[in-house]
């Protein structure tokens, strides 16, 4: 499949976004995208992975048929379901480590880190049940429920879209009495990240990787029109955000607000964080998309495009240097004099990213060589 660099650099810069606003006093996370739109990173990546999902689904059926595509995303199902558990057991590991070196940190909760230890079978047991999802690593559990549905949803959707949609369009709507029917550790119903009120998003992503050559030109003969609508939008978003930032001061014009969206969650996916990021998806694609091809043809953009490419190998080392980014910051004695230290701490978690992701990227030409050096070709 012919990949798309602004995709992969899109995803990237998601992916480095996770890592910083998992960074609790760490300086970049001022400069997210959250900072600036109602919704942040986390809808950028579900939004793009179901993107992606669509896309690579009609090709495989095309070339392969339907039974290899569904059997291909139930391998992926299992793939990020393996990678929820490797990941949830390096978490707690890597956070065992920094506090037995006495390193501080507050990214992860620290019980994960005794588990680990002390109840390591029954730790790995209630993540691989999904009982249980580790924060950073709690999307990742909703992705597995996601993909999983894709071979039963897809040829639905790609034989009658509409009823689809419908259907789609109605899970949302009951998206919290479902989800709290979902047996869960936390104290709260169901997942953190509301499975039935996120897949209107994913599959809004799918639809438009596996339709988007036959909608595309009927909204491009609107295109001015959508694009102003989509700049209201993320204008509104951007007031909303500027009030809540504000605080106490903007608290009229935060009230306000709120009688017109209603409330903003992002747990279940409302209506404003999701018009949102639709809007800024044709922004993105139609009116800017030679900015941000130029864009992804930079170094920085392709030194982003490599971290997107890596897949669930980036999301696992997102987590992990988010935990050590945050160890670090605690080293680091609050006030504006140590302002360098920790831009400095943030920038090298980015290039460290980067070089790591980009090795992996590599495998094949170092990989095959140090297993026969091993003996283990």
């Amino acid at each position: 499949m012919t990949r798309i660099a602004a995709l992969d650099m899109l995803r990237g810069y998601a992916l480095v976004c996770i890592m910083l606003d998992h960074m609790p006093i760490g300086l970049l996370r001022n400069v997210t995208l959250t900072n600036f739109a109602v919704f942040d990173a986390a809808e950028l990546f579900v939004l793009l992975s179901g993107f992606l999902v669509g896309m690579v689904w009609v090709k495989v059926e095309a070339r392969q048929g339907r039974r290899a595509a569904q059997i291909r995303f139930l391998r992926r199902a299992a793939q990020v379901w393996l990678a929820l558990i490797a990941g949830a057991i390096l978490l707690a590991l890597f956070s065992a480590l920094l506090f037995k070196l006495h390193m501080n940190h507050t990214a992860v909760w620290f019980q994960y880190a005794r588990w680990i230890v002390e109840h390591p079978i029954g730790y790995v047991a209630t993540v691989a049940l999904m009982w249980m999802q580790p924060n950073l690593l709690d999307v990742l559990a909703l992705y597995v429920l996601l993909i999983a549905t894709v071979p039963l949803a897809l040829p639905i959707m790609l034989r009658w879209p509409w009823l689809g949609l419908g259907v789609s369009v109605v899970v949302w709507i009951f998206a919290q009495p479902l989800n709290a029917l979902i047996p869960n550790q936390r104290p709260g119903p169901g997942l953190l990240f509301n499975p039935f009120g996120w897949q209107l998003l994913f599959f809004a992503g799918v639809a438009m990787g596996a339709f988007r050559d036959q909608f595309m030109p009927v909204l491009r003969r609107r295109a001015a029109l959508l694009t102003w609508i989509s700049a209201g939008v993320l204008l509104f978003g951007l007031v909303i955000v500027l009030a809540w930032k504000i605080g106490a001061p903007a608290k009229p014009v935060s009230q306000f607000l709120r009688q017109i969206t209603g409330g903003i969650d992002k747990w279940s996916l409302d209506f404003m964080r999701f018009i949102a990021i639709i809007a800024a998806s044709w922004i993105v694609a139609v009116p800017l998309a030679r900015p941000f091809a130029w864009m992804a043809a930079t170094r920085p953009g392709e030194a982003l495009a490599e971290i997107g490419r890596g897949g669930l190998f980036s999301f696992v080392v997102c987590v992990m240097l988010s935990i050590w980014g945050d160890a670090l910051d605690m080293t680091v004695a609050p006030g504006p004099a140590n302002f360098w230290w920790r831009l400095a701490i943030d920038i090298w978690l980015i290039v460290a990213f980067w070089a790591i992701a980009a090795v992996w990227m590599r495998r094949d030409m170092w990989l095959p060589p140090l297993r026969a050096r091993l003996g283990l070709g």
